[in-house]
């Protein structure tokens, strides 16, 4: 059988597809961009069926710019931006209502009650989620309580619930698999982690009818056969992963201790836990970061809100470059007497600090302050956070590999070699970017392929990992600690309390 695997990448403002060949390379892609919709302050909705109808568009452009026939696909891999709910009626597949998107805040009084109720403990110790607008449990409930008959019919059976994975394979099924996988089960705050069920407490906390639930698969499975009106040639649906957990394992962090940070517009840093959840006493989240024949691998998960958005902030707030490649090479000519510390709270402080009323400052401004040393703060920043991070995991696991952490890097920041070889200095670790950047699609395709068997299991898979280049920490210890002092001296100064 051909090794030749589709994978899709529903993301938060564009669906994307690519087919990897049998040596795991990229080749032909698609992408299409679809409309964000904002009703309200802090309400982000999608259509259903924009996320439906650019999928399949992109599926069959990348398709046909392979130039593959149809046989020569062996299966497809789907990720997908987590926590995204949607709610559909059963017979006829219509919506009830638009995705409510995983960055929307709506719920944040239904959380705050839980929470002042006594909630957020029991939460915790079954999901290893907060009790946050974030996730997708709050978002379902909202719905079924200000869409009009919804409850009702949920009551009676005639709706069900999917994040965009479950969506995209029910349409690409014609409604006939109602699935999903325990990476993006993880998120709902319905899930017990620990268990790998749904749980029925949870469920009623948040008033869920059970039924409305898809079934739980292994991220390496069967989800069904696509239509054959698709694609011409029906295609069985093999792999599932939620777009952070999908990154980790195309950066194969398939080992306890290794650790992989994605970034973007933010940075998401998962740690491999193994096969037990690990209780985070910083903040993390605890999830799931892959299934296998039954088998659950646990990650904690720390995410920073501005990482590339600081870059975009240097643009397009402070008009000091006009695209974002010109950072470094502005940063580069700034100097060790003009550092300064940019604490980049502008939607609040992620993990582990967790302050949404916090905002931005900048520390160290002297009369000769200028673009440079807001290019050099502003790239900095980024090391800093995740140095922050991977404390808070090392201090959290204590596995044998944690102190000697590597960092497997990804993400459109990553092609700064500059911003690479400080965050090696501030780790005192190495930092590793591979020479194949599009891990979240490479990371589906592989569990698409294992199921399939046309791709190596886990170990060879690993071997084939690529390294583009290796940062080393060239930073002495006493300076690395000099200047994380300074930034936590920076932190306290910005915090809301």
């Amino acid at each position: 059988m051909s090794g030749n695997i589709l994978a899709i990448d529903q993301g938060t403002t564009s669906s994307r597809a690519i087919v990897f060949d049998e040596t795991f390379r990229p080749g032909a892609t698609a992408q299409a961009e679809f409309p964000q919709h904002f009703p309200r302050s802090g309400w982000v909705e999608h259509d259903p069926e924009d996320l439906w109808t650019s999928t399949l568009a992109v599926c069959r452009e990348a398709l046909e710019k392979s130039g593959l026939p149809i046989s020569d696909i062996a299966a497809i891999g789907i990720t997908n931006q987590r926590e995204t709910t949607l709610v559909w009626d059963r017979k006829t597949g219509r919506p009830v209502h638009n995705a409510i998107v995983w960055q929307d805040r709506r719920t944040a009084d239904i959380c705050a009650r839980l929470k002042a109720e006594g909630h957020e403990a029991m939460v915790t110790e079954k999901t290893g989620l907060l009790l946050d607008p974030y996730f997708s449990g709050t978002k379902l409930s909202w719905i079924l309580e200000n869409v009009e008959g919804a409850r009702a019919r949920a009551q009676a059976g005639g709706l069900v619930f999917g994040t965009v994975d479950t969506w995209i394979i029910w349409r690409l099924t014609g409604g006939k698999v109602h699935v999903t996988d325990a990476t993006n089960a993880a998120r709902t705050l319905l899930y017990n982690i620990a268990e790998n069920r749904w749980d029925e407490e949870l469920c009623k906390l948040l008033g869920v009818p059970m039924s409305m639930l898809p079934e739980v698969r292994d991220s390496s499975g069967d989800f069904g056969t696509t239509d054959a009106e698709f694609f011409g040639h029906p295609l069985p649906i093999l792999g599932v992963a939620g777009d952070q957990q999908a990154a980790t394992v195309g950066q194969a962090c398939f080992k306890p201790g290794m650790v992989k940070s994605t970034y973007g517009t933010g940075c998401f840093a998962l740690i491999n836990t193994g096969a037990e959840p690990v209780v985070s006493k910083n903040r993390l989240l605890s999830t799931i970061a892959y299934r296998l024949d039954g088998k659950t691998t646990y990650a904690l998960e720390g995410s920073i809100f501005v990482a590339g958005s600081a870059v975009q902030w240097l643009r397009d707030g402070l008009g000091i470059i006009s695209e974002a490649a010109q950072s470094q090479a502005l940063a580069e000519t700034s100097s060790e007497e003009g550092r300064l510390y940019l604490v980049p709270a502008f939607v609040g402080l992620g993990a582990p600090h967790w302050d949404p009323d916090a905002r931005g400052a900048i520390f160290g401004l002297t009369r000769a302050s200028g673009p440079a040393d807001f290019a050099r703060a502003a790239l900095e920043s980024v090391g800093y956070q995740t140095h922050d991070l991977v404390d808070a995991m090392r201090a959290d696991w204590q596995g044998e590999a944690a102190a000697d952490t590597v960092l497997r890097v990804d993400g459109g920041m990553t092609a700064s070699d500059w911003t690479m070889q400080f965050l090696a200095d501030i780790l005192g670790s190495p930092v590793d970017r591979p020479q194949v950047l599009e891990t979240t699609a490479l990371g589906a395709a592989w569990l698409a392929a294992r199921k399939a068997g046309v791709w190596p299991d886990m170990d060879e898979f690993a071997k084939e990992w690529r390294l583009d280049r290796r940062f080393e920490p060239g930073l002495n210890e006493a300076s690395r600690n000099k200047l994380i002092e300074g930034w936590h001296d920076a932190v306290r100064r910005t915090k809301s309390a």
